[in-house]
C-alpha cells in the first residue's frame, strides 16, 4: 500500500493529466451556430428564401431572373436531382445561392447526432458536387432544431441556422395575410404550385415598404 505522501503525489499527477486533456476535448467540439429569424440591420433590405424545390415553375424562374432576386434557395437534393438545370440557370444568371435544407426533410430533433450529421453534411456534399458551391446557411425542416442541430450545422459548414420572420406560402386554399415588412425581415416561400403568385406578393410587399431584396448570406457574419 503506498505511503500517504506517495498517494498524494499520485492523486495530483492524475488530476493534472485530466486537466491537461480537458481543453483539447473542448476545442474539438464545434461552437453552436446562431439561429437567425430576422437580421438586425438599418439597411432597407428584405431577404427572400425559397424551400424544398419540387415544383419547377417557369413563371417563378422568370420572375427571379427579371427582378434579379438574390434568393436563398434551401433546396432538397431529390428536388434538384431530376432537373438541376432549373436551379443552375438561377445560380448562373441571378445572385441566388444554394443553401442546406437536409437530404430528405426530417424533423432533426427526432434524430441523434449521427443522424443529424448524415442529413446536414450529406446535403452539403451533394449540393457541392452538383453545383460546385458549398452551402453556408442551413434551414432545419419545419423550423425545429436543438443544441445538437446547432453544433452539427457548424461541423457541416454552416455559419447559421435560418428560420423566418414571415411565411408567405399559400397552403392549399389558404393564403396568409400579407404583413407590412420591415428592414431585416426574412420571407419564407416554397417551390410549390403557388410559388409565382406568392413570390409576386412578397416582392410587392417589399416594394411597398421601400425595401430591396438582398443576399442573406452577406448579412450573417462568419
Amino acid at each position: 500500500m503506498p505511503r500517504p505522501r506517495a498517494a498524494f503525489a499520485l492523486l495530483v499527477s492524475l488530476l493534472a493529466a485530466l486537466t491537461v486533456g480537458a481543453p483539447a476535448q473542448a476545442a474539438d467540439w464545434p461552437e453552436p451556430v446562431p439561429v437567425v429569424s430576422h437580421v438586425d440591420t438599418a439597411d432597407p433590405v428584405v431577404f427572400i428564401t425559397i424551400d424544398d424545390g419540387w415544383t419547377h415553375d417557369p413563371a417563378a424562374q422568370k420572375l427571379l431572373l427579371d427582378r434579379q432576386v438574390p434568393a436563398s434557395l434551401f433546396i432538397l437534393p431529390g428536388a434538384y436531382a431530376y432537373d438541376p438545370g432549373y436551379f443552375r440557370t438561377l445560380l448562373d444568371h441571378t445572385p441566388a445561392r444554394m443553401e442546406n435544407h437536409t437530404i430528405d426533410h426530417p424533423d432533426l430533433t427526432t434524430l441523434d447526432a449521427a443522424g443529424q450529421h448524415a442529413q446536414l453534411c450529406g446535403a452539403r456534399d451533394r449540393t457541392l458536387a452538383q453545383f460546385g458551391a458549398e452551402p453556408r446557411l442551413a434551414r432545419p425542416p419545419f423550423g425545429t432544431y436543438n443544441d445538437t442541430t446547432r453544433t452539427t450545422a457548424r461541423a457541416c459548414g454552416a455559419k447559421a441556422l435560418v428560420t423566418w420572420t414571415y411565411d408567405f406560402t399559400t397552403w392549399g386554399q389558404w393564403t396568409p395575410p400579407t404583413p407590412k415588412l420591415k428592414a431585416g425581415d426574412i420571407v419564407l416561400l416554397h417551390f410549390n404550385d403557388t410559388v409565382d403568385a406568392d413570390l409576386t406578393r412578397a416582392l410587392a410587399a417589399a416594394d411597398a415598404a421601400g425595401l430591396r431584396p438582398a443576399p442573406l448570406r452577406d448579412y450573417i457574419p462568419e
